[in-house]
């Protein structure tokens, strides 16, 4: 089959591997459709590495996909042969601590896809995946919103692990394809308003589109001056979506006393610095989110119900050999880009 590796910094090659083969006994084997391009991925391409994860060449990334069951292992129940999947690229043990207390986003094993040293990306023509990462989809939910469904699940997540959004003030820093996946639910959800920074126009005309109330690019205005001169009392939650140190500059000052701060971005640098001084006189809560947990049903069923529309963040496509370009276009943001999507 074919293989798209990342072969160096900014360097990709199709390559002829070998056609994966069921092994467990609850392995499902997929045919690949679309895949999405992440920011992770772009991370890998652009530098090597995130953190302490490191590629070693030659490596195919990639991690946000959907597809077609092919073959199933004999005790394989949750999918048959011609079903069509989005598939959860976080493989957990299933028997750690984290995954009995519910945490299997932070099994002490994990396999995900995509990530240097634990699984191959889904960036080939055909994959192997437990039965527990595939999820059938409804006939009318296309590929796409399927494939979508991976990074809606982190937007998702974080919603629900802040703070109820019913009439909350909300901000986003960072509107790319995480950012919108937070504003979606939690606008779906009830927030009353939402505030989104980025340095994309076009992503802020995207985000005006889909319901936020202000969007502010903070190369070009004073974003906190604007959003607190509409908003005196402040912001409920803010969600860092972008990885950015003056984002988080900017999160604290938008919080309002008591207010909670989502982390969601991930930074190119090795450690945060928060203002001590605004921080304890404002008690701000600060929690992580680290990829998404037991939030893919629920996403599906938003995306099928129509309650929240990916759609628009589909924003640019290409064939599978043109899978470099693709990266290419993400890494430099141009031509607005939000979500770069691969079809086989």
């Amino acid at each position: 089959m074919k293989s798209m590796m990342l072969t160096g910094i900014r360097q990709m090659e199709m390559k002829q591997v070998p056609d994966p083969m069921l092994v467990n006994d609850t392995d499902v084997l997929i045919r690949m459709k679309v895949i999405g391009v992440c920011g992770s991925d772009v991370h890998y391409y652009k530098s090597g590495k995130i953190g302490s994860q490191v590629v070693r060449y030659p490596f195919p990334v990639g991690h946000e996909g959907a597809g077609e069951v092919v073959k199933v292992g004999p005790k394989v129940q949750r999918v048959k042969p011609g079903d069509r999947i989005a598939i959860e690229p976080a493989m957990p043990c299933w028997k750690c601590d984290q995954c009995k207390a519910g945490r299997p986003h932070t099994c002490r094993k994990l396999k995900f896809l995509g990530c240097p040293g634990q699984a191959d990306g889904c960036l080939s023509e055909y994959i192997i995946m437990p039965e527990t990462s595939c999820f059938p989809i409804p006939e009318q939910m296309s590929y796409d919103e399927a494939a979508i469904s991976e990074p809606l699940a982190i937007g998702l997540y974080a919603v629900n692990g802040s703070i109820p959004m019913e009439g909350a003030k909300v901000g986003i820093l960072g509107f790319g394809p995480i950012g919108m996946s937070v504003l979606l639910p939690a606008i779906a959800k009830g927030a009353s308003k939402v505030y989104v920074t980025d340095k994309i126009d076009e992503r802020l005309e995207l985000a005006r589109r889909n319901g936020a109330v202000y969007a502010g690019n903070p190369d070009k205005q004073d974003v906190v001056q604007e959003i607190v001169a509409g908003e005196p009392e402040m912001l409920d939650v803010v969600f860092e979506c972008c990885g950015q140190q003056e984002a988080v500059d900017q999160a604290i000052d938008l919080l309002k006393p008591g207010g909670k701060l989502m982390i969601i971005g991930i930074p190119e640098f090795d450690r945060w610095s928060f203002p001590v001084d605004k921080m304890r006189h404002k008690e701000v809560t600060v929690q992580n989110v680290r990829r998404q947990n037991e939030t893919l049903d629920e996403t599906l069923e938003m995306i099928a119900k129509q309650r929240v529309d990916v759609n628009p963040m589909a924003t640019h496509r290409f064939s599978f050999d043109d899978t470099k370009a693709a990266f290419d276009l993400v890494s430099e943001y141009k031509d607005g880009v939000m979500k770069a999507m691969i079809d086989f």
